[in-house]
């Protein structure tokens, strides 16, 4: 028999190796980078979703930290990493979108140096007042900032990282002009709203829940469009504000041409896994909601977030260094 059409043929042959690859694979263990350090939520949930991999697998999924230079030190390592499968990335929202818009350069870029693997969870942020304030509504610390002009304090992270747009969001959306009061770190910051020095503070929901349940912090909305498990009395700002919808979370990436059938295995074990209840609850408890999804959801997503925060950013006057 004669081969009349040797094109066809070679992507038949191609398409037989990529399934016979992604039967086999992992034939060896697996590197997932994650751009924080040990200990912080994103690593915390990492090591749950590494943990349960491994035993999918029958091969361990070896969680690596390279923490730095605001995820860019983590996120450049895995824009590197040769796209055999044997590499992932834990992205989180300051790597993939928030950096390329902050920076003026980066030694990466997301749209070209990444494929969407699989959407973990969101975490969304809690706008809370310390203890002493008289306000226990949106509308009343509105109120509150209109009859004390310049008595209001903010504290987050920076102005470029996550909590410190939010705080600059915040006064957008709301006319609230709080003084901003950048801080290294989430204690000093939780430290100095409960004793009063500032006023309202932006955080994770994870950093602010022991000290709302001791009564230190009083919640008063969240950044997402909708409430949250768990926080279900308080208001999401979208309700007040349609539109305002922010939220860190967590996603799995592989290095730009990873092979698709790897890619489409791995997003099915991590929608197993995040099915899990006991995994669900785990995220659930670290102030994180679990956001299973398809690779393609995950890509449309990142675009719509890309969007989202050039619009943010540029609606607050942030300029990129």
């Amino acid at each position: 028999m004669t081969l009349r059409h040797p094109i066809a043929c070679a992507l038949i042959a191609a398409f037989c190796a990529g399934q016979a690859f992604a039967q086999a694979w992992p034939t060896r263990p697996v590197r997932l980078i994650v751009s924080q350090a040990a200990g912080t939520s994103p690593d915390i949930s990492a090591r749950l979703i590494a943990d349960r991999l491994s035993k999918v697998w029958a091969q361990a999924l070896v969680v690596e930290n390279r923490a730095g230079g605001q995820n860019v030190i983590g996120a450049q390592a895995a824009a590197r990493s040769a796209p055999d499968g044997y590499t992932f990335f834990y992205a989180t929202t300051a790597a993939i979108v928030t950096n390329p818009l902050t920076f003026k350069a980066l030694p990466y870029d997301p749209p070209r140096d990444f494929d969407a693997v699989a959407m973990i969870a969101k975490s969304p942020m809690v706008v809370a007042v310390g203890a002493a304030v008289p306000a226990k509504t949106l509308a009343e610390l509105i109120a509150l900032d209109k009859s004390k002009p310049g008595t209001l304090s903010s504290a987050h992270e920076g102005p470029r990282t996550f909590s410190g747009m939010m705080s600059q969001a915040f006064n957008l959306a709301t006319g609230v002009k709080s003084l901003q009061v950048p801080y290294n770190g989430a204690t000093p910051m939780i430290q100095d709203t409960v004793g009063g020095r500032t006023q309202i503070v932006f955080l994770s929901s994870a950093a602010v829940a022991p000290f709302i349940k001791r009564g230190d912090l009083r919640p008063i909305a969240v950044t997402v469009g909708k409430r949250v498990t768990g926080l279900e009395n308080v208001p999401a700002m979208a309700e007040t504000y349609p539109g305002f919808d922010y939220s860190g979370w967590f996603a799995v990436l592989a290095p730009a041409g990873t092979p698709k059938d790897v890619i489409a295995r791995v997003n099915r074990d991590i929608n197993q896994v995040l099915a899990d209840p006991d995994v669900a609850q785990r995220l659930r408890d670290l102030g994180v909601v679990p956001e299973p999804g398809s690779p393609e959801a995950l890509g449309e997503f990142l675009g719509a977030e890309r969007t989202r925060w050039t619009r943010l950013v540029k609606d607050i006057g942030l300029q990129p260094e």
